[in-house]
């Protein structure tokens, strides 16, 4: 057992497994280009004033998930960033975007940390690509959020997932929703546990997220927050779900979903998939147009986006089989030195195939002949160039196919140009 072990709830990503996230993150930069959203990077902690007002001081993430600490004595308290919704709007304030044009169309891929118990596809550092729609929250910004989220999943290839929607209205609907659910629940005080108790009289609307299995029965119960919808937020939502039909997006409404985060309204949407077990959420997103006021904004800003966790998905893809097809890198050239003394020169002539753009290994160590060639298949090398004495002598390299074990008699130069000849690199 090693002295030192990664922290409890974080993970070491090794070169295999990082071949997939290259892959899955490249579909998302294509995509996210394809739709007109461009990338914003954000600071790993803000002031922790920024989550508890932007993601509600009555939420699980703020009461009990955030990683906290003060940078000096007196000074102000910061946390690293347990989502990135907060973070991009107050970028967004803090620039002006809003000023410069009408809508912005942000993306991330980035590193998140929540204080949650440690278990399959949720660890305290953890991944997320997400996007922002700034500007706009009509029906067909939603709907372009959620096909753009759809699009990725479609083409990582996954399969069974379900897009479950929901509409939590305007303010108004949920302040006459918020005091009907007290009166139901009211009565079953003796049944809830302690966070619905707590959530009963800061936030009844989070008592219908809970994952306990015995306040199932009661949350069953409740009232529909669909029923106490005004004309308006119901056409709001059947023109969401107008488009998605149009593009054969396949859904289902949920009248009991709620995000777990406070400044959603109107369309809120979660993703599920069937191999996650309990925690079978991938991602999910909504609509917030109030969060710009909540962090201290002079008027509403309409916003639309959503969040993916990277390694829920990856889990998923595994548990399908999507990986299947993925290989690590291999090099073009392996480079097998016959004799040690003439490592320089070797070192030389890898120098000048890698400047021309062919990937190429060569041997460190100083290994036997018969170990670099061992070294060469094992990383899947489709030639190995041969350096020897009468190569140096004569300026001419036998470059060998290790699938068809043909060898030839090639110059340097030759060997530049033949290597991007597309017969050899099939």
């Amino acid at each position: 057992m090693p002295q030192y072990q990664a922290v409890k709830g974080a993970r070491d990503i090794f070169p295999e497994e990082s071949a997939r996230w290259k892959y899955v993150e490249g579909v998302v930069h294509a995509l996210a280009a394809l739709y007109g959203f461009s990338e914003i990077r954000t600071p790993v902690f803000e002031y922790t004033e920024l989550f508890q007002r932007g993601i509600g001081a009555t939420t699980d993430i703020v009461g009990k998930e955030m990683f906290t600490f003060l940078p000096d004595p007196g000074g102000k308290s910061l946390t690293l960033r347990p989502e990135m919704t907060a973070g991009v709007m107050r970028a967004a304030l803090q620039k002006n975007l809003l000023g410069t044009a009408p809508v912005h169309k942000l993306y991330y891929i980035s590193e998140l940390f929540r204080k949650e118990r440690p278990q399959a596809g949720r660890q305290r550092q953890f991944s997320q690509f997400g996007a922002e729609l700034l500007g706009v929250s009509t029906p067909a910004a939603v709907a372009e959020v959620i096909t753009f989220m759809m699009q990725v999943f479609e083409t990582l290839g996954l399969r069974g997932l379900r897009l479950r929607i929901n509409s939590l209205g305007g303010t108004h609907d949920r302040l006459r929703y918020r005091e009907a659910l007290q009166a139901y629940f009211g009565p079953y005080r003796d049944r809830l546990d302690a966070p619905s108790l707590e959530r009963l009289e800061k936030n009844p609307l989070r008592i219908l997220d809970s994952k306990n299995p015995d306040m199932q029965e009661i949350v069953a119960g409740a009232p529909k927050l669909f029923d106490y919808l005004d004309a308006e937020a119901l056409a709001d939502f059947e023109k969401v779900l107008f488009f998605l039909s149009e593009r054969g997006i396949a859904f289902e409404i949920d009248h009991r979903l709620v995000r777990g985060l406070d400044y959603y309204c109107y369309t809120a949407f979660e993703v599920t998939g069937s191999e996650l077990g309990a925690q079978d959420a991938v991602g999910g997103g909504g609509r917030y147009d109030g969060l710009a006021r909540e962090l201290g904004s002079s008027a509403d800003i309409p916003a639309a986006g959503f969040a993916v966790g990277m390694e829920r998905l990856l889990m998923t893809m595994e548990k399908q089989g999507l990986f299947t097809a993925l290989t690590p890198h291999a090099p073009l050239v392996y480079i097998v030195l016959q004799q040690q003394e003439f490592a320089e020169h070797a070192m030389q002539v890898a120098f000048r195939l890698r400047k021309s753009g062919i990937s190429t290994e060569i041997d460190l160590a100083g290994r036997s002949m018969k170990s670099q060639m061992r070294e060469a298949n094992r990383l899947r090398s489709s030639y190995a160039l041969i350096i020897g004495e009468n190569e140096v002598r004569s300026g001419e390299y036998t470059l060998k196919n290790l699938v068809t074990s043909e060898q030839t008699a090639l110059s340097l130069e030759t060997l530049l140009e033949i290597l991007h000849e597309p017969v050899l690199k099939e």
